[in-house]
């Protein structure tokens, strides 16, 4: 009989890079997510707790801290506000966004690149540089201290733009022309064709949009100084400045509670956000 051989088995070598990418991204994660742990640390603290730097994190959570906050100024209203601004200002992102994305992407006009080319441009222009324009422009029609003077000018976003149309880039005009043979219009491919494939895409640009505008505090207190129309941030600032400033606890109460709904609307949305990323990336 003859020996069966056995195939040698070769040790494959320890992964080193990828190990210490691993630990080099580690030690980036805790880094970032440091903050966030120390305000919500921060906002189960007792009063005499908070500033003692031998108090890492409480023995016993002060739950008083958050009914503090809440109390101390009306957060209903600012997060009915906030809440009702930002999801406004995604649905008019996403709608004008995927439109122009659509156009300059599948739809090609005369000009569309130099255009395409300037709105880009527009990019590199700050927000802060253009809030006294804005301003007295909404105050010379009037429009000032009004639900749409906060959310006008978010409505449209550059970024969306230019996130749709590097995504529509990748899809093969084969499935359009396809549709446009069985007689379909423009309108009628972007609603069931372009759309259904954008999920990725939208919910990219209506992460960013959301978190954007409730993270949003100079317009909003610029143009609108009714107590009716603040927000979130506005409200947090108000909270600062009142009697309560000295009581960090509720601040940092106040803030978990603002922080909260964006962390839950991006780990709903983040593998969408991921796929978005991924595929304009690529391309």
């Amino acid at each position: 009989m003859t020996a069966v051989t056995r195939p040698v088995r070769h040790k494959k070598p320890f992964p080193w890079k990828e190990a210490l990418r691993i630990l080099v991204l580690t030690l980036i994660s805790l880094l970032m997510i440091f903050p966030i742990f120390w305000m919500i640390s921060g906002s189960l603290k007792a009063p005499h707790e908070v500033m003692n730097k031998d108090v890492f994190w409480p023995a016993k959570p002060y739950w008083e801290n958050y009914a503090i906050a809440w109390k101390s100024a009306p957060f209903g209203q600012y997060f009915k506000n906030s809440i009702l601004m930002a999801t406004t200002v995604v649905i008019c992102q996403v709608l004008t966004g995927s439109l122009a994305g659509y156009a300059f992407a599948k739809l090609p006009f005369k000009l569309s690149k130099p255009i395409f080319f300037l709105f880009l441009c527009s990019m590199m222009i700050p927000s802060e540089a253009t809030i006294v324009s804005n301003f007295l422009t909404l105050a010379a029609l009037r429009l000032t201290n009004t639900f749409f003077s906060v959310i006008v000018v978010s409505l449209v976003s550059m970024f969306s733009v230019f996130l749709f149309r590097q995504f529509y880039k990748t899809i093969d005009n084969a499935l359009l022309e396809a549709a446009y043979i069985d007689g379909a219009g423009d309108l009628r491919v972007y609603w069931s064709i372009i759309l259904p494939l954008s999920k990725s895409a939208i919910a990219t640009v209506a992460i960013i949009g959301f978190i954007g505008n409730w993270n949003s505090y100079m317009w909003p207190k610029v143009v609108a100084t009714k107590e009716s129309l603040r927000t979130v941030q506005t409200g947090l600032r108000m909270l600062m400045q009142s009697d309560f400033g000295d009581d960090w606890g509720s601040i940092m109460a106040a803030a978990t509670l603002i922080t909260m709904p964006m962390i839950l609307f991006f780990v709903c949305l983040q593998r969408y956000f991921v796929q978005g990323i991924t595929k304009v990336g690529l391309k």
